[in-house]
């Protein structure tokens, strides 16, 4: 059972306890596909969901038809599944912002104000303003990940950079660092679960962070997936965290793809920028010894320029919001493997328990173990708050990447227009100059 739950979590979308503890079996309890059907190559229609989870026929969907079901339009009907969704229902809102350096002589580090507005009755004051550095908010992921193994915890941003390829106390760099530490609080204060996790709340409100406090808080849920009994090997993963991890496999694959094509136009474009600003530069001192071309040079001088602005604009979008959103949903990805993994675990500890309790009851007759009954239990925890789980990923990852790839067409398409509204300048410069010069030899 999940840890930290709070009240009413029925709301949260999660199957209520009865039916976790007791589920249905597939044929009892078929699951609709929607209006979302593929057909393959054979004719064979194939049902997939819209975020990515198969439908559970006796051919689970292939991982690139899933791929294939990314969604950029809005999901209207998938978003007000997720009550959480919806800003009337938020009673936790924080915020990261106002880096600050600071300089000791035993080290210099950056720390990050982190506000916080709530009605909640966990917390003694409705507000609260504390700062953080980057370990404070490692030591809060690794804890939630210790107290809820059956969640997705979002990832943070990855603490350490090659040194010499990037300054963390830049400013550049310090401001994606920001933005990535206040999306990752973002979500785990939006989770129905994470949220009301007690290290969140001392994360949120205490002024000297204690993080010696809760080591050894450890949930029987965690310790029975970290102790799987006897090395026993999975027999088999359902079908539909199969697919799971297969869409992962070629999730990652794709995103690995876009990020290095999307680093090495980065680099040619900051190789192409200093070549341009030089251009523009020659343009400009010949035009200071030709008096006759000294406007229409000029002109073509100021056109690079401009140029120039414009592509330092869309290479600075690229490296400070394109691709950390990429960089993020890597880290994701590998968040996601690993809740699949302690899945994995702990079904694998069920079925090794189960199995040496039918041999005893074989021999002996004696009746079914109580710890057998909990580590289905588990089990079944784990399958429902991973799915949930898996459902509000895929919502936030829709919304994501549109907003990212809405955000890269607007940003190519504004310096392009700023291209040619530039050289088309030029074209009525050299016109008009053209006319000055044919007047000049009539008179």
């Amino acid at each position: 059972m999940s840890v930290g739950a709070p009240r009413g979590l029925a709301s949260s979308g999660q199957k209520p306890i009865t039916e976790i503890l007791h589920p249905l079996s597939a044929a009892e309890e078929p699951i609709s596909p929607g209006p979302d059907v593929t057909v393959n190559v054979g004719g064979e229609k194939e049902a997939v969901l819209t975020n990515g989870t198969p439908v559970e026929t006796s051919s689970p969907a292939s991982a690139s038809s899933l791929f294939n079901r990314l969604q950029l339009d809005d999901d209207l009907e998938a978003d007000a599944r997720d009550p959480y969704a919806s800003m009337e229902t938020r009673d936790l809102f924080v915020t990261v912002d106002d880096p600050k350096k600071h300089v000791s002589t035993m080290e210099t580090y950056i720390t990050y104000r982190v506000s916080t507005k709530t009605t909640r009755i966990e917390f003694d004051l409705p507000e609260y303003s504390v700062r953080r550095r980057y370990q404070d908010f490692d030591w809060l992921r690794i804890k939630l990940e210790d107290s809820q193994p059956t969640h997705l915890i979002p990832p943070l941003p990855e603490k350490f950079v090659m040194k010499g390829v990037v300054d963390r106390f830049s400013e550049e760099f310090v401001e994606t660092r920001m933005k990535a530490l206040d999306k990752f609080l973002k979500r785990v204060a939006d989770h129905p679960v994470l949220s009301f996790n007690p290290h969140l709340n001392a994360f949120l409100s205490a002024k000297d962070l204690n993080k010696r406090q809760g080591l050894a808080l450890l949930t029987k849920v965690g310790e029975s997936v970290k102790h799987v009994a006897g090395g026993y090997k999975l027999r088999a993963r359902p079908a539909e965290f199969c697919a799971m991890g297969e869409y992962l496999d070629t999730f990652s694959q794709k995103l690995g793809t876009i990020d290095r094509i999307a680093q090495r136009i980065l680099k040619e474009q900051s190789e192409y920028l200093t070549e341009l600003r030089e251009y523009g530069t020659v343009y400009s001192s010949w035009a200071a010894s030709e008096e006759e071309l000294r406007r229409p040079l000029e002109g073509v001088a100021g056109c690079v320029t401009t140029c120039c602005g414009a592509l330092e604009d869309l290479s600075e979008n690229m490296s400070q919001d394109f691709l950390p959103v990429l960089r993020e949903y890597v880290l994701y990805i590998e968040s996601m493997k690993n809740v699949l993994r302690k899945r994995d675990q702990s079904q694998a500890e069920y079925e090794g328990r189960l199995e040496a309790a039918i041999l005893r009851k074989q021999e002996d007759r004696t009746p079914m173990p109580i710890e057998v009954e909990k580590c289905q239990d588990k089990v079944e925890c784990f399958n429902a708050d991973l799915k949930a789980d898996w459902e509000r990923w895929q919502s936030n990852k829709r919304q994501d990447f549109k907003q990212l790839l809405t955000g890269m067409a607007d940003k190519n398409i504004n310096h392009y227009e700023k291209c040619q509204a530039a050289w088309e300048s030029l074209i009525t410069l050299l016109q008009d100059k053209q006319t000055e010069d044919k007047t000049s030899e009539t008179n």
